[in-house]
């Protein structure tokens, strides 16, 4: 299961996405879970299903890589679905149990649900995979920068930057540990939930070690390359527009402008 989470992993490959200003893929990304919320139909549906197979295509990120990252939030998938299938009033009922009723439209609900939460999760780890933590950092840096009168920006970019880079670093430090608790007799799979529980606690105390003592060498070697914030420094390759960024602007927009117009016609 630690090994399915992709949030934070960057695939490599020589694409027109990957090209891309991170500026764009930002925005593009912000433009797409917009889109999700706009489209209300099966035809605004089936329209984000082909646009996000053509950005998957273009990006040649292979599927198999992009979907194992479903597996980590499928837990919290099912229970979304599982609220909006049976808190969901309706009309015509299905199917009633105990004090349990599920309606035609909680049905419909639910499968809504789960489409534009699974679209939402697939586009944005497309962006995450398609670009580097430091590409992320210098674009917020760069989107943010009209407030760094109210906020420290910088700081901000660089916290999320080092967010990002650690979420595969401690999943990996977290399924080595649990290999080793586990050749050690540990059992972290049957038992209720108190069990379960306390079972995590010869995981969690070596993790949380672990991830103190990372995070002070990282503060130790930041502080022996004298770096104090982001007053006075200057970026190795500043970003820039080209001509594929304008394009992709382009594209995204008129992407959502087809997805209003399908919510407004049906």
């Amino acid at each position: 299961m630690l090994k399915d989470i992709t949030i934070g992993q960057y695939y490599p490959a020589d694409s027109a996405i990957h090209k891309l200003d991170p500026r764009v893929k930002i925005i593009t990304t912000v433009i797409y879970i917009v889109s999700l919320f706009v489209t209300n139909d099966w035809i605004g549906y089936l329209a984000a299903f082909l646009f996000l197979a053509a950005c998957i295509k273009v990006s040649k990120v292979p599927l198999s890589f992009i979907l194992k990252g479903m597996k980590s939030i499928a837990f919290l998938l099912g229970i979304t679905v599982v609220f909006n299938l049976i808190f969901t009033p309706g009309e015509e009922v299905l199917v009633t149990f105990w004090k349990i009723t599920i309606t035609e439209k909680g049905l419909e609900m639910a499968v809504r649900m789960a489409i534009r939460l699974s679209f939402l999760i697939v586009g944005t780890s497309l962006m995450t995979l398609t670009t580097t933590p430091n590409q992320l950092t210098n674009a917020l840096e760069r989107l943010m920068k009209p407030l760094s009168f109210m906020l420290p920006v910088h700081e901000i970019a660089m916290m999320m930057s080092i967010a990002l880079r650690f979420i595969p670093i401690l999943m990996e430090e977290t399924d080595k540990i649990m290999k080793a608790q586990m050749a050690r007799g540990a059992d972290f799979e049957t038992g209720n939930i108190i069990v379960r529980i306390k079972n995590m606690v010869p995981l969690l105390v070596p993790l949380f070690i672990s991830a103190f003592r990372r995070a002070n060498d990282l503060a130790m070697a930041m502080e022996a390359r004298c770096y104090h914030g982001g007053a006075g420094r200057t970026q190795m390759k500043p970003l820039s527009y080209r001509g594929n960024d304008w394009v992709a602007y382009g594209v995204m927009w008129g992407y959502l402008a087809v997805c209003i117009v399908l919510r407004i016609v049906f």
